[in-house]
């Protein structure tokens, strides 16, 4: 319930910048300029919005495969659609040995699922089918189409910066800068809300993977091994999929750091996160480093100690 309002807080917050920012520009200078901006910018996010899926396949090489070629898999996604009550999206494989997993498209109705080789081969079947259900969450709760509304905001600041910090008003010079710096310091805060509600929106995928019937533990043990085999990827493999983390279950760019912290939960050295481990977690308190607290501010996907200790906390008690 708590993310969800987060969620909604969030929401408001940023429509209630662009409320301020475009009653700002109407009141002092530049009006007809702004909307020029404000129109383009729309027609960008409408752009990105529409070609976006093609954009994804052609990066991570993606090949949408038909139920005989993938049977597990499609049984998988279409009884974890089921579930979710959404029509089953396309079922897809990358070649890419980087372990990881993603959902895109541009509605519920337009749901695509994609599994890399990769985390096919690194995964256990229930583990999979967490992972899977968590991407399916991200399709029931739109979204992709919640982050790119989002992401209109920044886009609408760094225009309206861009404008007026060059405006060649020179009746209206002063406050025509003021709103330029006002609108270049939004830009800066709004991306930072933007990777924020992405944040959010990992948490909630995750509850979502539970409600849909996967054990969390089996959830927090796929995230760690998808964490490990991501740090052991070479870094050409992490440079060509650099475009796309955004989209994956965890951000492969931090893995290194995220491995040092998650071997202290396995305790047996097994590899996994089993249940018990999971639960003792649930009463342990995790501190952060500054710098590690700061990193999370500036990315896409939540600390992973603080999102498996989210995980065990949907664990029921033994």
């Amino acid at each position: 319930m708590w993310l969800q309002v987060r969620m909604y807080l969030l929401l408001g917050v940023m429509f209630a910048i662009v409320f301020g920012l475009v009653s700002g520009v109407a009141r002092y200078a530049g009006v007809t300029n702004f909307y020029f901006y404000l129109v383009f910018a729309i027609g960008m996010i409408i752009l990105q919005y529409m070609i976006g899926p093609k954009i994804i396949e052609w990066t991570m090489k993606i090949r949408y495969v038909t139920e005989k070629e993938e049977p597990k898999l499609h049984k998988m996604i279409d009884e974890l659609a089921k579930k979710a009550g959404i029509p089953k999206p396309k079922v897809a494989v990358s070649d890419w040995h980087v372990p990881n997993a993603f959902a895109f498209g541009r509605s519920i109705r337009d749901g695509r699922v994609c599994a890399t080789r990769g985390i096919m081969n690194t995964l256990t079947e229930k583990e999979l089918k967490a992972v899977m259900g968590h991407e399916i969450s991200h399709i029931k709760n739109r979204d992709v189409t919640i982050i790119t509304l989002l992401s209109v905001v920044p886009m609408l600041c760094w225009f309206a910066a861009q404008s007026f910090l060059w405006s060649r008003n020179r009746e209206n010079q002063g406050g025509a800068v003021a709103i330029g710096v006002g609108a270049l310091v939004l830009y800066f805060v709004t991306n930072l809300l933007v990777l924020y509600g992405s944040r959010i929106r990992e948490y909630y995928a995750d509850k979502g993977s539970v409600q849909l019937g996967n054990d969390p533990h089996e959830l927090a043990s796929a995230l760690y091994k998808l964490v490990y085999g991501s740090a052991k990827a070479s870094k050409q493999e992490l440079k060509h999929v650099e475009g796309c983390r955004a989209f994956f279950a965890n951000d492969p760019a931090h893995a290194e750091i995220d491995i040092k912290e998650l071997k202290a939960i396995d305790s047996d050295m097994s590899g996994t996160i089993d249940r018990h481990e999971l639960s003792a977690l649930r009463d342990k308190s995790i501190k952060l480093s500054k710098g590690e607290k700061i990193m999370e501010i500036f990315t896409t996907h939540p600390n992973m100690l603080k999102r498996i200790k989210h995980l065990s906390h949907l664990q029921k008690r033994d």
